[in-house]
């Protein structure tokens, strides 16, 4: 896949917007990525889910609840990969897992995040994942806004590959 086929996809969907916004981590952005608009489409879903299949090869997947679900489980049934869900805090109520689903010890896990801004919620899974006994040294990503999310990881010993950059999107709007 084209990087502008990705990029075409998400302006078709409306999920590059341009004015002023907070982010999550509570800086502020003159442009937003809106994961759920992206992950809601299924073309967009299908273009990430194939993407993100060319890089994984036969390693068990991991998504971070709630935003990387749809990309983790597309991207599954696109490679017939198993999958767990980690989660950013464990749950009162049932059995309390951080990660959700199958996962052995010394099984290798490749992270899939929609969109990495410092990089803490990646880093924050693939802790909880290797505390669980999971080996993590990649995490992919759709969108790197390119704001220390790859330095983050790396200081632990995490490579993060984004099928999309800030630089990408931004190049693409002044098109």
């Amino acid at each position: 896949m084209a990087d502008a086929e990705l990029i075409e996809a998400l302006q078709d969907a409306d999920a590059v917007k341009f004015g002023t916004f907070e982010l999550s981590h509570g800086g502020t952005s003159d442009y937003y990525v809106d994961k759920y608009l992206f992950e809601t489409d299924p073309h967009c879903l299908e273009l990430i889910a194939d993407a993100f299949a060319e890089r994984v090869g036969e390693t068990t997947l991991a998504g971070i609840a709630l935003g990387a679900v749809p990309l983790v489980a597309a991207t599954s049934v696109a490679t017939g990969n198993p999958y767990v869900i980690a989660r950013r805090q464990e749950k009162d109520y049932g059995t309390g897992n951080l990660i959700e689903g199958r996962l052995g010890e010394g099984e290798e896990v490749v992270v899939l995040e929609d969109i990495a801004t410092t990089g803490q919620s990646a880093l924050d899974a693939v802790e909880s994942l290797r505390d669980a006994g999971a080996v993590v040294d990649r995490v992919l990503v759709v969108v790197d806004r390119q704001e220390g999310a790859a330095e983050l990881l790396a200081d632990h010993g995490v490579d993060l590959e984004a099928l999309l950059t800030a630089d990408d999107l931004l190049s693409a709007a002044d098109d």
